[in-house]
């Protein structure tokens, strides 16, 4: 009885950390898809830094976009207030078709079910995402040329911050906190971003 007691104990501990270190690489995988998606919207939807199509200089029109010319823009929520770097002009708007994809517009961080035909966002694919998790950065990087029409093209990086990996069953029997997931992130270059001007 006292050897059943240890080791089933064990055996138990054992099979309950199998179940939650899988249930991690899950949410790893997860987040890994969410920046992927959100990286391929960001590059074909409108800027969420709306100067980012008029960034560019303009002293040589028709010349290339010399790396580095303009930005970083770093797009990210703090609590309930989103703002980009380098003086970039913030759209919620277009955040939320990133975040959300094709669902409503919301200031907060629900995430709608997706009706027939609309694209999903970010938090589709990683429940429990928020927008204060979401980091979306446009880089000059040497594309594009000075005055074209939809300007620049940018190199779009779109990163997870302060997102851990949650434990339940060791979090309990055994103390474990929660990790810190290593910040991932998916870059893409900017195709013809979208424009609602004729």
């Amino acid at each position: 009885m006292v050897e059943m007691t240890i080791v089933s104990t064990l055996l138990f501990a054992l099979v309950l950390g199998f179940v939650d270190f899988g249930n991690a690489f899950y949410q790893w995988n997860a987040a890994t898809k969410a920046v992927q998606i959100g990286a391929r919207l960001a590059s074909i939807s409108d800027p969420i830094a709306t100067n980012l199509t008029t960034a560019g200089p303009t002293t040589t029109p028709g010349a290339p976009v010399v790396a580095g010319v303009y930005g970083p823009f770093v797009c990210s929520y703090t609590g309930a207030t989103g703002s980009c770097t380098n003086g970039g002009t913030f759209n919620a708007t277009n955040f939320s078709r990133i975040f959300r994809g094709d669902t409503a517009v919301t200031n907060d961080d629900t995430c709608p079910a997706l009706a027939a035909n609309q694209r999903p966002g970010m938090c589709q694919f990683f429940s429990g995402l928020r927008r204060d998790n979401v980091v979306v950065t446009y880089a000059a990087t040497g594309l594009g040329y000075q005055t074209r029409a939809g300007g620049p093209v940018p190199t779009i990086t779109v990163s997870l911050q302060n997102r851990t990996f949650q434990f339940f069953f060791l979090q309990g029997l055994m103390g474990f906190n929660n990790i810190t997931m290593p910040s991932m992130l998916s870059t893409v270059t900017g195709e013809d971003l979208k424009s609602t001007s004729p």
